[in-house]
């Protein structure tokens, strides 16, 4: 067995037989990682830290070659983020944040950039007052930084840039010129200003999205479209999108 150390993200856990834990970890040098806290639960003073879902830490852990499981030695908290866990709103967000990195993210695929972005989005979430735009941006910018993206750059069919109307196609997985909009007659119109605001979120940083100015009709439209392009995509709702909608946000 090798060893690895390295920084990681929860995204979930469960209790594993009467005295350990089986977590799945989001880590910055080895993508989505799963593994053994053996002993934690009746000795936790053996890790230095209590393992919560989107909690940043720092593990090492022995990769084993014939098994995604592997054996976790230590655990040492950098960021409990605590102050998330005292609002529900916060919580929730946080729990779909880790769903869809759970959902989307490959099995021991690195990604440092979707790693930094959930560390920023979850820093930004325990201070805000507005926690709705986070979230939104993350779909976004999650989506595009791992590939999973819907196609807003152009007609999805053909090619061209559309510079007039265009549809959203669920099936095809992103926008139709009007030419090719027979494609898929299920497609819906789109504003204008909702696929700017994608580009726009796509191209710049977490700060910058954070101070762009988004209208009501125009968010509305973001969270419909991207939670029905997951939706499809995923052949499933995420259960943390279920609170949320009984939250009445995102």
């Amino acid at each position: 067995m090798s060893i690895h150390k390295t920084e990681a993200i929860v995204l979930r856990r469960f209790d594993f037989r009467e005295t350990s834990l089986i977590a799945y970890f989001f880590t910055r040098d080895h993508g989505k990682v799963s593994g053994l806290l053996k002993g934690i639960r009746t000795e936790p003073r053996k890790f230095a830290s209590t393992v919560e879902p989107f909690s940043h830490n720092e593990i090492i852990f022995y990769r084993k070659r014939n098994s995604e499981l592997h054996l976790v030695s230590q655990c040492d908290a950098r960021d409990n983020c605590e102050a998330i866990r005292q609002d529900i709103v916060k919580t929730g967000m946080a729990s779909y944040m880790m769903e869809l990195i759970g959902a989307v993210m490959p099995q021991e695929d690195k990604n440092e950039e979707v790693f930094d972005l959930s560390i920023s989005c979850l820093q930004e979430l325990k201070s805000t007052f507005t926690p709705e735009r986070i979230l939104t941006v993350f779909k976004i910018k999650m989506l595009a930084l791992s590939g999973f993206k819907p196609h807003f750059d152009s007609c999805v069919s053909c090619g061209i840039r559309i510079l007039g109307q265009s549809k959203f196609s669920l099936v095809l997985g992103g926008l139709l010129c009007e030419k090719c909009c027979v494609k898929d007659p299920a497609a819906r119109l789109i504003f204008r200003g909702t696929i700017a605001t994608i580009l726009h979120i796509e191209k710049n940083d977490l700060r910058a999205n954070l101070k762009l100015g988004m209208n009501p009709q125009i968010k509305k439209e973001l969270d419909i479209i991207l939670n029905a392009f997951l939706n499809f995509h995923l052949e499933r709702e995420l259960k943390s999108q279920r609170v949320l909608n009984r939250l009445e946000i995102a």
